[in-house]
């Protein structure tokens, strides 16, 4: 079973900045893509921005020109660096990852916003 570890989650002050970490170990087979999501209460999981295999990238309107997204898929690791952040980014991150079999799941990691 692919299990996904996640760092670098907490608190910071509105226009701030975090790096969130995700790596997976077990049996990963040939990544498509790695993405992180948001969930926050009261609203469905959606997808902030996603790295597939060939470096392309996906980002959400809120995460554009603000968010960086990066990794190394031969080390199955994808990393999110936030800049700019505002309350409304406040929320848990997850990680997930799909490859040819499956996709899996991080447990998440808090952001939390202040002003």
């Amino acid at each position: 079973q692919v299990q996904l570890l996640e760092s670098g989650g907490g608190s910071v002050e509105a226009g701030g900045s975090l790096t969130l970490s995700c790596t997976a170990s077990g049996p990963v087979f040939s990544i498509n893509n790695m993405g992180w999501y948001r969930q926050t209460p009261g609203k469905e999981r959606e997808l902030v921005a996603q790295l597939f295999r060939g470096d392309s990238t996906y980002y959400s309107d809120s995460a554009k020109d603000r968010f960086t997204i990066s990794g190394d898929m031969t080390k199955n690791s994808v990393s999110l660096q936030m800049r700019g952040l505002n309350v409304e980014d406040t929320g848990i991150y997850s990680c997930n990852l799909q490859d040819l079999r499956d996709s899996s799941w991080g447990q998440g990691t808090q952001v939390t916003v202040t002003t």
